[in-house]
């Protein structure tokens, strides 16, 4: 019996150990959610198979009559419009919603940067295998790509591993 206790304690601590956390993904602690709304444009992200070999790539935010929000992301699949709606769920902390594009589906959306006057942001989730890089235009100042791609790497994401999206 303490054989067997022991191995579950070290198989708990094995799987602990391969789901933890590499990345500092920690909100920003105020998010004006008016000024966020509207039309961002993804200007890089992280690699995943729901947006994959999506180009043109922009999400638009709008608040719903029943506090939701509502998530619009557009863009241009193998030359074919690719649309996708979803909805997102506020929480306690005002940066980190909870969005889901497949029913009762729920994943961390983490405004982890987000610029005074609200035109660039830095945006990951509860894992650290998604991250965005967001614009109001579709293109970014190098100035303002240096500050987004420091606190990607800052925060411990490989910026490496970022597609440049066309518009």
């Amino acid at each position: 019996m303490k054989n067997t206790f022991s191995l579950l304690i070290a198989l708990l601590g094995l799987v602990a150990a391969c789901n933890r956390l590499t990345v500092n993904n920690t909100p920003v602690k105020d998010l004006d959610l008016q000024r966020y709304l509207g039309t961002w444009y993804e200007v890089a992200r992280f690699d995943h198979r729901f947006e994959r070999g999506v180009e043109q790539a922009r999400a638009e935010y709008s608040l719903q009559a029943d506090g939701s929000i509502r998530v619009l992301n557009s863009g241009v699949k193998d030359g074919e419009p690719s649309i996708a709606e979803g909805k997102a769920k506020l929480t306690e902390t005002t940066a980190l919603l909870r969005v889901s594009f497949f029913g009762p589906f729920y994943s961390d959306y983490r405004v982890l940067l987000v610029d005074s006057a609200y035109q660039y942001a830095l945006v990951g989730s509860g894992a650290d295998d998604y991250l965005w890089l967001l614009s109001r235009t579709p293109q970014l100042t190098d100035s303002v790509r240096a500050v987004l791609l420091n606190e990607a790497t800052r925060r411990g994401y490989d910026t490496r591993k970022l597609l440049w999206i066309k518009h």
